[in-house]
């Protein structure tokens, strides 16, 4: 029964992946989606993405990650792919699930489930290109505008040879708008025996209980609920061993936040740690009203400094970034 993080654009990159492995609980990571166009890209891009390669592909917990690449030319994925195996990647993820507008105008991510055969020749090129032992698997939606075409979608993913499949229990239309359809995978998942991993809308225990019900799914991704509550995967974990779980106070929070500004390095730090940090207390808002009050403070901050030392002032911790 494995916990995955799910990939996030903007929001769960390198320092995020850290952060949340270091609590606990994931089995694996996936990587913000990597656009390819035409060309084979460099390494040094591979590396941006996914800074885990200089790590053996995982992070500095021991969690494996998994590069995920976005496109729409299957030759050219397939060449990507194998250089993101051969970097170091646990696997290749294809992300077919991206609803963002940007995204789809250019043909990737969501607007493939509308074309289940060029999802077919993506993933099949893909799988040839990377060596058997190495994992390929797939971001889907149950759909565009609606469910229809589910099942051409999954029998695609499966008939090409992936390794495994995570379905995203909506449509492109519905977006991330509750409720997510997990008990649609359920039938799916019947028809073959590919690895299915459920997501959607887990943001506690008893959701992760209902989300492996409905859809009948051992492995589940998690994502916003995972930032919501940094811990959840920790937690979902230690109930699902029958433990005891104390969860993570504001205070432990804020001390995570602080070890995390430690890895800041140069470039556009100086900015990136007190934007990071005003996007990641909207989620965590959701969770600790502690963070809707703190999020008042510092939202006109622009120095990470600044930022910093408020964190440190409500933490009683003293560190520099």
């Amino acid at each position: 029964m494995k916990l995955i993080l799910a990939p996030m654009e903007g929001v769960v990159d390198f320092h995020m992946r850290q952060l949340l492995t270091d609590i606990g609980g994931f089995d694996l990571c996936v990587t913000e989606f990597i656009r390819v166009v035409d060309a084979l890209l460099p390494a040094r891009v591979f590396h941006r993405y996914c800074p885990e390669l200089n790590n053996q592909g995982k992070t500095q917990s021991g969690t494996p990650v998994r590069i995920q690449l976005l496109g729409q030319h299957a030759n050219v994925l397939a060449e990507n792919a194998q250089r993101a195996v051969e970097l170091g990647s646990h696997g290749v993820d294809l992300n077919f699930g991206c609803p963002a507008k940007t995204v789809n105008k250019s043909k990737g991510g969501a607007v493939l489930l509308k074309e289940p055969e060029q999802i077919y020749q993506i993933v099949k090129a893909v799988r040839d290109a990377v060596p058997v032992d190495d994992e390929v698997s797939a971001k889907v939606r149950l759909g565009f505008d609606d469910c229809s075409q589910s099942q051409e979608i999954f029998d695609a993913v499966c008939s090409a040879g992936a390794s495994s499949i995570a379905i995203h229990a909506r449509t492109k239309r519905d977006g991330y708008r509750p409720p997510a359809y997990w008990e649609k995978i359920k039938p799916l998942k019947t028809t073959s025996d590919i690895n299915v991993v459920a997501n959607g809308e887990v943001w506690n225990f008893e959701h992760y209980r209902l989300c492996q019900q409905r859809s009948g799914c051992d492995d589940v991704m998690l994502g916003r609920g995972a930032l919501a509550k940094p811990d959840l995967a920790a937690e979902i974990v230690s109930k699902r061993n029958g433990e005891h779980y104390t969860a993570l106070s504001w205070q432990q929070i804020l001390h995570h936040i602080i070890d995390s500004s430690m890895h800041c390095d140069g470039g556009n730090s100086e900015r990136y740690f007190a934007s990071r940090t005003k996007q990641w207390l909207g989620y965590l808002k959701l969770q600790y009203t502690d963070a809707n009050l703190f999020f008042e403070e510092i939202k006109r901050l622009k120095s990470s400094q600044e930022v910093l030392d408020k964190i440190l002032q409500a933490s009683n911790k003293v560190t520099t970034c």
